[in-house]
């Protein structure tokens, strides 16, 4: 049973684009359009504002915690058209990287599993999608694709490192890095990295208006991999792919009653969350006849389902 057990007051003075917890969850990320990304300690129950970060000149998007065994980490995106990349180093956050490589709004940032490397894919409004990598020199570069999706890009979400089911079997493995795309064409992309380029591995057309986030589940070892992705057509699918090829196949589930603005599995990749501007939260899991079904849902409050760029938010969490 889900519940809604506590708020945080964040003190943005404008509205809030996106908050996310670490991998310990005591620590918790937030940013606005006020154009500052704001950092708490949050511990038995209460959280205490540990810095607030005001590099940015527009409002902020997205924020994406890096995995901790690279150190405390954090990267936000912005309407400036600027990926900022934070550390903290002795209690105190500071600017690491700048990555301006974008011609427009920057709308979405995800680490990739921290068993690549510490790299960050990037998507914009210009239709790009920037892949962001720290070097063994210690230096920072990057491999661009251009006109990803025609109109502008708005979520990307990296796949699960492991090859699903090499490991059982006792394959040879092969790191292939992939994340999935979604756009303003209505459609969800997929990029593998081929002989150090990045090119399009699978389109999956079936949304009717733009895609506004992506998520690819965890594996957890199985050959089966899973991608959600939502959009303003009310709908969200869930792609299944049975590890043998390339074919995706789609299960759509029931209409929205509202435009559905974000998607996030669960660690053991078989449950969905599902937000929208009905400013309601469920969560989904599939049955062994292969239907997916509505767990629960939670009734979020007026404004705190979460928001995208250009579209309304909350000052509380």
């Amino acid at each position: 049973m889900v519940s809604l057990i506590s708020t945080v007051d964040t003190g943005h003075e404008d509205m809030i684009h996106d908050a996310q917890i670490d991998f310990y969850g005591t620590r918790l990320a937030t940013c606005s359009s006020d154009a500052t990304v704001r950092v708490f300690s949050v511990r038995n129950g209460s959280q205490t504002l540990e810095a607030e970060l005001r590099e940015h000149q527009g409002p902020v998007w997205q924020v994406a915690w890096a995995h901790p065994m690279y150190g405390p980490i954090l990267a936000s995106c912005s309407y400036d058209r600027r990926v900022i990349i934070w550390k903290e180093t002795g209690g105190r956050w500071s600017k690491l990287h700048e990555h301006a490589s974008h011609d427009s709004s920057v709308n979405s940032v995800c680490w990739a599993p921290y068993e690549l490397g510490l790299v960050l894919v990037c998507c914009s409004s210009d239709g790009s999608v920037s892949v962001v990598s720290y070097t063994a020199a210690g230096t920072w570069d990057f491999k661009k694709i251009n006109n990803a999706h025609t109109i502008g890009c708005n979520a990307v979400s990296w796949a699960p490192e492991v090859s699903a089911g090499s490991v059982l079997e006792g394959q040879p493995q092969k790191v292939t890095k992939r994340f999935v795309s979604g756009g303003c064409d209505n459609l969800v992309k997929i990029w593998r990295e081929e002989d150090d380029q990045w090119v399009e591995e699978a389109k999956l057309d079936a949304h009717s208006d733009w895609v506004r986030d992506v998520a690819w589940a965890p594996s957890v070892g199985l050959k089966r991999q899973l991608i959600a992705s939502c959009s303003q057509d009310r709908r969200v699918i869930i792609w299944s792919n049975d590890g043998t090829g390339t074919a995706w196949t789609p299960h759509e589930l029931p209409t929205f009653s509202d435009v559905i603005w974000h998607v996030s599995w669960a660690v053991t990749g078989n449950i969905l969350a599902v937000s929208g501007g009905d400013n309601k939260a469920s969560l989904w899991k599939e049955t062994l006849e292969g239907k997916w079904v509505c767990l629960n849902e939670v009734n979020l409050g007026k404004g705190q389902a979460g928001s995208m760029p250009g579209d309304a938010g909350t000052k509380t969490l």
